[in-house]
């Protein structure tokens, strides 16, 4: 297609958008839905198609509705991840995605997820206890701590051990390395991809990659080695799952789809909780009405009373609208000639709705930069206004886990521990590879444990 038939956008040199991508996307990408409206069009990363951002609620539900045949994700639009692996439910298109994702749906829905709850309210407790009144300290690495185990141990069914330490720190390595928008920069130029040794970035990676791969084929066989119907742990029940023809998960699926689980729900959770944590305690009414709410449910309340708390569900909410996990849907590739509103794309196309940009229409939600939960109270939004796991054949599988996960954890976190903001000065987001951390890991200071059933002084809260 050519570039005069595609919406507007940007002139200046691709390399010269990728760059501002890299640095401000968020900055970049308003600037342009500004100038060019709801869909307009970037050339990003390197000897790759223009890629078309669509803010547009009707242009987004008519691509998450459109027939997969015609309009579809994949390895052809572009999802590519050498740490994930082709054979992930992310890359794989067509009849393959279909049946990767009925088999890996129902661990992670109804009472399999519930069944979680107890092992999230103890590791948020164990990690948190070791929390010191008084003291100043990042929130984010708690967080982190928290997700990983939840994933490490919920996910994989590892037990403390030597597998579990060894595991633990290469993740934490390949996910969380100390220049992050290189391995970003990497991503995006493929031909920077040079193993030049192991103190190389790519070697470094490569390496890094391949004893992750070990530990998790040596887990896999010993499940083989060793079956048991009694666990619970999401590897166990992807390894029973059965496909039409009566066929399981090949080593290589089990492999991928673990790896995709992990990087979606690692540091992603981690993220949102942590804003979510900055926010409750710096709107001080937010927290209040939190609380009051947790206290209705009185002691070691059912994981299932919480996840339906209705204030609760609108604080996530909007920390996700605010900062959504994933700035932009899944790429979709145009297969055949498709209209959406005044612009006929052909094939090849690359359509990317804008989560960010959909999320922050002052149209839906006014004052979109300013903490609001009560917008998920007052009003219903579509699937194709509020879109924080994406929508269509490729929302995200993980997203009741996710939410599972995150209030639960807050529940935990606020019903223990009295805390408050060491200063009222606004966290900022900054770049951390594709994700957007808030800066300095919200900083944090516990006042104390909170007792059971302990009165809300709504006057008494203070930033300092």
């Amino acid at each position: 297609m050519s570039a005069l038939k595609l919406p507007n956008g940007p002139q200046t040199h691709p390399w010269v958008q990728t760059f501002q991508w890299l640095i401000n996307p968020l900055e970049y990408m308003e600037a342009c839905a500004k100038q060019y409206g709801d869909i307009f069009t970037l050339q990003l990363g390197q000897n790759v198609p223009p890629q078309v951002f669509i803010s547009n609620p009707q242009a987004i539900q008519q691509i998450f509705t459109t027939d997969p045949k015609q309009l579809d994700s994949g390895e052809s639009a572009g999802i590519k991840s050498p740490l994930l692996g082709r054979q992930s439910l992310l890359a794989l298109e067509g009849k393959p995605h279909q049946r990767q994702r009925k088999l890996l749906t129902p661990p992670l829905h109804g009472e399999r997820m519930l069944a979680y709850g107890d092992l999230i309210r103890d590791i948020t407790e164990q990690v948190t206890n070791q929390w010191q009144v008084g003291e100043t300290f990042a929130v984010l690495p708690s967080m982190q701590a928290i997700s990983f185990e939840v994933i490490l141990k919920a996910v994989f069914g590892l037990e403390d051990g030597v597998r579990y330490e060894k595991l633990n720190k290469l993740l934490i390595a390949i996910l969380n390395p100390k220049i992050p928008i290189l391995r970003t920069i990497l991503l995006l130029f493929p031909s920077m991809r040079q193993d030049l040794g192991a103190w190389s970035p790519w070697g470094k990676y490569l390496r890094l990659r391949q004893q992750i791969d070990q530990l998790i084929y040596a887990q896999i066989q010993e499940r083989k080695a060793q079956p048991d119907p009694s666990r619970t742990d999401i590897l166990s029940l992807m390894m029973a799952a059965r496909d039409e023809g009566g066929k399981p998960m090949t080593d290589l699926e089990l492999r991928d789809e673990l790896m995709t689980l992990l990087v979606a729900g690692h540091e992603t959770t981690a993220t949102t909780l942590s804003w979510a944590l900055y926010w409750i305690h710096h709107l001080p009414q937010v927290r209040e009405k939190l609380l009051q709410e947790l206290e209705k449910l009185g002691e070691q309340p059912d994981p299932n009373a919480i996840f339906r708390l209705p204030y609760l569900n609108a604080v996530c909410s909007e920390t996700l609208r605010l900062y959504p996990v994933a700035i932009s849907a899944l790429n979709r590739v145009v297969k055949s000639p498709l209209q959406i509103g005044e612009y006929k794309f052909e094939p090849g196309t690359v359509l990317i709705p804008s989560i960010y940009l959909t999320h922050h229409r002052e149209d839906l939600y006014p004052q979109s930069k300013q903490f609001k939960p009560e917008r998920f109270l007052e009003r219903q939004f579509s699937p194709y206004e509020y879109l924080p796991f994406g929508g269509g054949n490729r929302r995200c599988i993980g997203m009741a886990f996710a939410l599972f996960e995150m209030k639960l954890v807050l529940a935990t976190v606020l019903s223990h521990w009295d805390m408050e903001l060491p200063d009222s000065k606004p966290v900022q987001a900054v770049r951390k590879g594709l994700l957007f951390s808030p800066a300095g890991g919200v900083k944090m200071v516990v006042k104390g444990k909170r007792l059971q059933n302990q009165p809300i002084i709504e006057t008494s809260f203070s930033l300092t």
